[in-house]
């Protein structure tokens, strides 16, 4: 019983609070909508793949053997890949205004497990040239791993060349507005406890017994002015008449 009366109250506060709770949440995803749609910059991401795969060979044994030694090699590649010898030469041939370490955070290299392949991608929020330095890295990659490891076993595979005309990956506006929708929801629940938490004045008879840990005998109900006059005038008319 104590369990429900408990859960009764909190409904009770809550739905005191419900202006608060409800104005905190909507200024909370307002907020985030303006941040979203007016202040972030939207960053795009392209693509290009390389296929790490030496000359073919017809015993299969030998076929297999050099495939698991591309794929061990992948691990490799992906580091020099964002190296500072690679790197250095996407910056001075596409004449970017960047450090090689800006460079670096822009660039991700992926592959699947047990795969031949891998995914340079480029984020930046220009899309076009998103685009072109990852196919400038994987150019300059292909080209220098051959004096690196002189070893030449690196095919670019061709992309769809219209990825500068993709939607941003980031910002996601109706993401963030629910998100932060439902951390402004919680944190207006979290102040409406909070302040009925600090209200210590005594508005009810459960207020009463709850502070003064005693019973209730009796309660004086508020009177309404308007009743109060009305009755005065009419008992004066009375009074008037029998005279």
């Amino acid at each position: 019983m104590e369990d429900n009366i408990n859960l009764k109250e909190l409904f009770q506060i809550l739905k005191k609070r419900i202006f608060l709770i409800t104005s905190i949440t909507l200024v909370a995803m307002i907020i985030s909508g303006l941040v979203s749609y007016l202040v972030l910059t939207p960053e795009y991401k392209s693509s290009t793949q390389i296929l790490v795969n030496q000359n073919k060979d017809d015993q299969a044994l030998y076929e297999y053997n050099q495939i698991q030694t591309n794929v061990q090699l992948i691990s490799t590649y992906s580091v020099i890949i964002k190296s500072a010898a690679i790197l250095n030469n996407v910056k001075k041939e596409l004449n970017l205004d960047m450090s090689v370490s800006a460079l670096n955070n822009k660039i991700t290299v992926e592959n699947a497990q047990n795969s031949q392949i891998m995914t340079i991608s480029v984020t930046d929020p220009n899309p076009s040239k998103a685009l072109e330095i990852a196919n400038k890295t994987a150019e300059v990659f292909k080209k220098e791993i051959k004096d690196i490891m002189s070893i030449d076993n690196v095919t670019i595979l061709p992309l769809a060349d219209d990825q500068e005309k993709q939607s941003p990956i980031s910002p996601n506006p109706p993401l963030n507005v629910i998100i932060v929708g439902i951390i402004g929801l919680l944190i207006g629940i979290g102040t409406a406890f909070l302040l009925e938490y600090l209200d210590n004045t005594v508005k009810t008879e459960q207020d009463v017994e709850r502070l003064l840990n005693l019973p209730v005998l009796g309660a004086i109900t508020t009177i309404n002015d308007n009743l109060e006059t009305k009755s005065t005038g009419l008992n004066n008319g009375k009074m008037r008449g029998a005279s």
